[in-house]
């Protein structure tokens, strides 16, 4: 079964003329290399969620998420390997409208329609107030007792599995660097993380008080935000972040992804250019 699998995360060394030329020891831990379909913290955000849809003997999940959610797919494949209906609430009724062109011209829609998950488009208004009463009520009247998964899979259920990211091999590093995008990934990983090591948060998204957030927890671990490199908000992209990625992979033959992992490793490397890690520290990045 999926999340019965032993699993192995390699951790893979990173090195270039900027990690030589300030004295970086930087790695990645390779959790994009966990499943084909439902990897990196999708895999640990999901594990404990579908877990708990078996215990309470539910046969049918329900999540939300955009028409290009990551998500999605992973929801639509982990619940078809135990025997689950799926549904996905996507933002944009006007999909709908052409579904048969939706599915063509967009592969994450069509491979997780393939594994079964039947999707229920809808307006960016009504998104906005999905996890209103009212809104869940609807939602129940749709999919009857469906089990909810939240967009992006967060909850504490998921931020039980985000602890797992890192293992007892990973006490070595000073720091440890991680994506924000609904902030699930970083509470499981500042939880797990040793009191020595710092761990940094990479914002993907503009304006978003991460401190009021993360004030809501407690940490025997210290964490720091990073919000300069979101490039303007969630989703948003240049040329600039495009050919360093392509740099980046031609390079190490990692891909990353324009949305949140290219990003954190824009930021992360132009850290290191400026100097805000001392000479011969020890870093790891989370491939998420």
């Amino acid at each position: 079964m999926l999340f019965e699998q032993a699993l192995f995360v390699p951790n893979q060394r990173i090195r270039n003329a900027v990690t030589e030329a300030k004295k970086i020891d930087l790695w990645m831990k390779r959790e994009d290399l966990l499943h084909p379909l439902v990897s990196g913290n999708k895999f640990r955000k999901l594990k404990y969620n579908i877990r708990e849809a078996l215990r309470q003997q539910k046969t049918t999940v329900v999540t939300y998420g955009g028409a290009y959610s990551n998500h999605i797919l992973a929801t639509a494949v982990a619940a078809k390997s135990y025997g689950l209906s799926s549904y996905a609430i996507i933002r944009g009724e006007e999909l709908a409208s052409t579904i048969e062109t939706t599915l063509q011209e967009n592969a994450t829609l069509r491979w997780a329609y393939d594994h079964g998950m039947r999707f229920r488009f809808v307006s960016r208004e009504w998104y906005r107030q999905k996890d209103t009463p009212e809104a869940i009520q609807e939602i129940q009247d749709w999919f009857g007792e469906a089990y909810r998964i939240p967009e992006g899979g967060t909850n504490l259920l998921a931020v039980e599995g985000c602890k797992e990211i890192l293992s007892d091999t990973d006490s070595q590093f000073d720091y440890i660097t991680c994506c924000l995008g609904t902030g699930g990934t970083a509470l499981g990983v500042i939880q797990s993380a040793r009191a020595y090591q710092t761990t940094l948060g990479f914002s993907v998204l503009k304006g978003y008080d991460w401190e009021e957030f993360f004030d809501q927890y407690k940490y025997y671990s210290k964490y720091q935000t990073v919000n300069s490199y979101h490039f303007g908000g969630y989703g948003k992209i240049n040329q600039e972040l495009i050919e360093f990625i392509n740099t980046f992979g031609k390079e190490t033959g990692i891909p990353l992804d324009p949305v949140y992992t290219g990003k954190m490793m824009y930021g992360l490397f132009e850290m290191i250019k400026q100097d805000q890690f001392p000479p011969k520290s020890r870093i790891l990045a989370i491939h998420t």
